[in-house]
């Protein structure tokens, strides 16, 4: 397959070739050259993600690294990018694909356009490109790797070798490069902009609950929505020990989202199996399944994964669909995590997978999907409610108690 635009004088020539020996050309934006002034070439796993909108937020997002992100929304940039909606300090993918990057900028909070900020953190982006043959491509034979490159001087066939060189998802331990290395405190709520300011009365606690919060790649807006909610969050390290964790006397630990192989960051699965459920316990997305595999389950790579702001969750104890945010290559096998006498709360309509778990006797709750949004959908913002419920009592969340967390946010509510 070899799928053409044309080129304008002003950008120069890229092309995207996937390991399978696919090329698609289209013309470079962002970064088109290294250090040294050479062109730019970039290699990940490449991945579509099918929001509409929240491109800041997911090229921000360090669930992201290691991978070439395409939007199958037509047109990108035509909001610019601002300092407030980052999800991490800085661009984390390897690579970024759109169909039409926009010529304009129209949103009063953007500070700088698209490509402008790429270039200014060195990533490379490609636009031009058929997204829908090569989204279609992803769905029938599945992510794989690619590269980015505006080097006129490599060959097609140079190219795909080097996409077939670069390192695969599976076995990779990213979240390793994207952990804080050092521990920090938190404080920065969601702001006035977002709602749930203490001025409704539904966050003010007489006592701040403390969270430690295993960083493996957390993006931001999970710490706001603790933060909004009154508790006094500790951030550690991915790889922190479970002496650590209990030096600090919390009242909830909370295990973030982050990149690569669940199966691969030892570090975490083993501190987990040490603590998980001694104090109320949370995790989302890559903090659900390493959960799950402290707790004995197991994990599997998924053909395509799950991106997107639009994605339909059930909850298994309300009844109630969520329109969830997702982000994740992998998924836990449903059966081995009812042997490890847990119950699944959720599942993904789409596909069936495990969308969420909670333990059947001691307090610890996971979904796989992205409750604190951005980009995407509130439904699921009353789980960090269940969370504080957990710490409150001690217990494992009943279905009761999720219920009327869910009714206290008062979500747009579907059932089936």
């Amino acid at each position: 397959m070899n799928q053409k635009s044309s080129q304008p004088p002003d950008r120069p020539a890229a092309r995207l070739a996937l390991e399978d020996g696919t090329i698609f050309h289209g013309r470079a934006f962002g970064a088109t050259t290294d250090a040294a002034g050479k062109p730019l070439t970039s290699a990940g796993e490449v991945v579509f993600n099918t929001a509409m909108c929240g491109y800041q937020e997911s090229l921000t997002d360090p669930s992201y690294a290691g991978q070439i992100l395409t939007m199958t929304a037509p047109l990108i940039g035509n909001y610019g990018v601002n300092a407030e909606d980052m999800e991490s300090k800085t661009i984390q993918v390897a690579g970024f694909v759109v169909r039409e990057l926009s010529r304009v900028v129209s949103n009063h909070r953007a500070t700088v356009d698209l490509s402008t900020w790429l270039a200014q953190a060195g990533v490379p982006a490609i636009e031009g490109i058929d997204t829908r043959a090569l989204t279609r491509r992803l769905r029938t034979e599945g992510a794989m790797r690619g590269v980015i490159s505006s080097d006129a001087s490599l060959t097609d066939d140079q190219l795909i070798e080097r996409a077939k060189a670069s390192p695969s998802m599976a076995g990779s331990n990213l979240a390793a490069g994207v952990s804080s290395p050092e521990g920090y405190g938190w404080s920065q709520n969601l702001g006035h902009w977002a709602g749930l300011t203490d001025e409704s009365g539904h966050r003010k606690r007489t006592r701040r609950p403390r969270v430690v919060a295993i960083d493996c790649g957390a993006k931001q807006n999970i710490l706001r929505h603790l933060a909004e909610r009154g508790c006094e969050v500790q951030v550690l390290p991915y790889d922190a020990s479970a002496e650590q964790i209990r030096q600090l006397k919390p009242d909830g630990l909370f295990i973030s989202n982050g990149p690569g192989d669940p199966a691969a960051v030892d570090a975490t699965i083993n501190t987990l199996r040490q603590v998980a459920g001694e104090v109320p316990t949370f995790g989302i997305c890559l903090g659900h399944q390493l959960l799950c595999l402290a707790l004995g389950a197991k994990t599997y790579k998924l053909k395509f994964g799950h991106r997107g702001a639009n994605q339909p969750v059930k909850n298994l104890l309300t009844g109630h669909v969520e329109i969830t945010s997702q982000n994740h290559g992998f998924a836990v096998e449903t059966d081995s995590i009812q042997q490890a006498d847990c119950e699944p709360t959720h599942i993904n309509l789409n596909d069936g997978t495990l969308a969420g778990f909670r333990h059947r006797s001691k307090p610890i709750l996971a979904v796989q999907y992205h409750p604190e949004a951005s980009p995407g959908p509130h439904d699921a913002a009353y789980l960090f409610d269940c969370f504080l419920r957990m710490m409150e009592s001690r217990q494992p969340i009943t279905g009761g108690e999720m219920k009327a967390a869910w009714e206290s946010v008062k979500p747009g509510v579907v059932t089936a």
